[in-house]
């Protein structure tokens, strides 16, 4: 079993059809076949809500079907790290990279645990995923 780091803009794409929600849930195939074990600041509990919460209010995203998504996301069991633990690390890359401190919590917590990190977030594999191998860009999830 693999461990991987898993931001919140993949785990959108578990629920809600975006571009390459195809890939993303090959991801969650990995998962609940027990082939990886997903890890996460404990922050993408917040971040996924929030992500929901946009989504409803500006997306039309419907209030019964956003608390589903919620309630789905739940019960995947991701290993949550506490940001105090990452944060000294993480604000250290930030600093180095001049990318947030919530982007820099999830690379933090992959090197710690020299595993691959996975996010949608093309501009932050573009600005830093040539220094940290284990960046993966969801786009380019075998």
């Amino acid at each position: 079993m693999a461990n991987l780091v898993v931001d919140s803009s993949v785990a959108i794409k578990w629920f809600l059809p975006e571009p390459f929600s195809t890939e993303a849930r090959r991801i969650l195939d990995g998962y609940q076949t027990g082939a990886d074990t997903f890890l996460a600041p404990d922050l993408i509990n917040a971040e996924f809500g929030n992500i929901v919460w946009k989504k409803h209010l500006f997306q039309g995203l419907d209030a019964t079907d956003a608390q589903t998504v919620i309630d789905e996301f739940r019960k995947i069991a991701f290993m949550h790290i506490s940001t105090a633990a990452l944060l000294e690390d993480a604000f250290l890359l930030a600093v180095a990279h001049r990318r947030s401190v919530y982007d820099m919590l999830y690379l933090a917590l992959s090197i710690r645990e020299n595993c691959g990190f996975v996010t949608a977030d093309e501009k932050l594999v573009n600005a830093t995923g040539s220094l940290f191998p284990n960046m993966i860009w969801v786009a380019r999830w075998p």
